[in-house]
């Protein structure tokens, strides 16, 4: 397996391609997007406006093949299925069972280069059933894979959002890229002074607690709609982010989705944004692919595939799975606090959101600091005197 040539300037075909967070970041690093697939009406109309150029394909079942031209299949496939706030159906749910697709396409084509992303709960999930399915198609099909979990933290946005990023090769060994750089934990443990993000939607079995950031921004709550987090300020305001900076969190320039209001769709883009994939994240991803292959330093140690997966390892065809310690801080990008991050005026939570969450927070075991009640309730009593009785959205 050749691999001591870094790659450089790939023709990439995106499927499941949303906003185009992995095409953006991808392209900030030098790669080239050829084909776009996404169903969605709304991220249609975002991804028209800003990849007007690029042809575009509806439904990733009605794809016959990929372009021949294709050096890297994208695919971040749906994760309804697998994450922790839907139904955990699994692997086989008629969401992200989707990613079947990506195999019988790869099955036509000798696709040099791979990319998935999705939600490190599927790690977990019926005990790595999911990544069992994925690692043993990837390499039915001769190639050999790695995986990490990362943290949109790590290149410079105030949002804790971990996602497992799987880059699989027929022509080379990926974990000597993925795996070049680590940081560590490096994040504030002390909310004193600090901007903390939460989810007011939640309070009984969690709170979504960030420090400096918010927590990761989710494209809706478990009955669909819009659920931006919450923000307890420094001076005691509880308020939710503008869209706007919600679109910034993720690494998209402003009003990136507004294409989707202007088709008509105003209420679709909190659950566009909170859907993509992180634009910095694919940037380093992108980053990792023009470096020269590089042995991973640390020790590797088999794991046991019938259990929870690692949050990092790498397999081949007929090879062992190995897990490897590394961080989801693979770098570190220096940014301002959560607080001066925002650009624009945050919605202060309405009367009846903030006395459901108090009434839900203090109905559960949770821990949370004592001046997060105390400015909870306070702001509950400034929302009641302002006559705001309808919940932020």
């Amino acid at each position: 397996m050749a691999n001591e040539v870094p790659l450089k300037n790939l023709k990439v075909t995106a499927l499941f391609a949303g906003i185009g967070g992995v095409e953006l970041g991808l392209g900030r690093s030098g790669h080239e997007t050829i084909l776009l697939c996404e169903w969605d009406p709304s991220a249609q109309s975002v991804l028209r406006h800003h990849f007007g150029s690029i042809p575009l394909v509806g439904d990733v079942r009605e794809l016959d093949q990929l372009p021949k031209e294709t050096e890297l299949l994208t695919a971040g496939f749906p994760c309804q299925d697998l994450s922790q706030a839907g139904k955990t159906v699994g692997i086989t749910g008629g969401r992200s069972g989707l990613v079947d697709e990506v195999f019988r396409l790869l099955e036509q084509n000798q696709t040099p280069h791979v990319l998935l992303e999705n939600v490190p709960f599927m790690l977990q999930l019926d005990k790595g059933a999911a990544m069992r399915h994925i690692t043993a198609r990837l390499e039915s099909l001769g190639y050999s894979w790695a995986y990490r979990v990362v943290d949109s933290r790590a290149f410079g946005l105030p949002q804790r959002r971990q996602r497992v990023f799987l880059l699989a090769s027929r022509v080379m060994k990926p974990e000597e890229l993925l795996f070049q750089e680590d940081k560590g934990e490096v994040e504030p443990t002390d909310h004193n002074g600090r901007a903390c993000g939460f989810y007011w939607t939640e309070g009984v079995r969690g709170l979504g607690w960030a420090i400096d950031a918010v927590p990761t921004l989710k494209g809706g709550s478990t009955i669909g709609i819009p659920s931006p987090p919450a923000i307890w300020f420094p001076d005691g305001m509880i308020a939710t982010p503008d869209i706007r900076d919600a679109e910034r969190l993720q690494g998209f320039p402003t009003d990136w989705t507004l294409p989707a209001a202007i088709a008509g769709n105003r209420n679709a883009r909190w659950k566009l944004v909170g859907n993509a994939v992180t634009v910095n994240a694919a940037e380093w991803i992108g980053t990792c692919l023009t470096k020269a292959p590089r042995p991973i330093s640390s020790l590797p140690l088999p794991f046991d595939a019938f259990r929870s997966w690692p949050k990092a390892a790498y397999g081949a065809p007929g090879k062992d799975r190995f897990e490897v310690e590394v961080s989801m801080f693979p770098i570190y990008k220096k940014r301002p606090s959560l607080e001066r991050f925002l650009k624009f005026r945050p919605v202060p939570l309405s009367h009846r959101a903030v006395s459901g969450f108090t009434s839900r927070l203090c109905s559960g075991g949770l821990n949370y600091p004592h001046e997060f009640l105390d400015d909870l309730l306070k702001h509950k009593e400034r929302m009641s005197a302002s006559g705001q009785v309808m919940p932020a959205a």
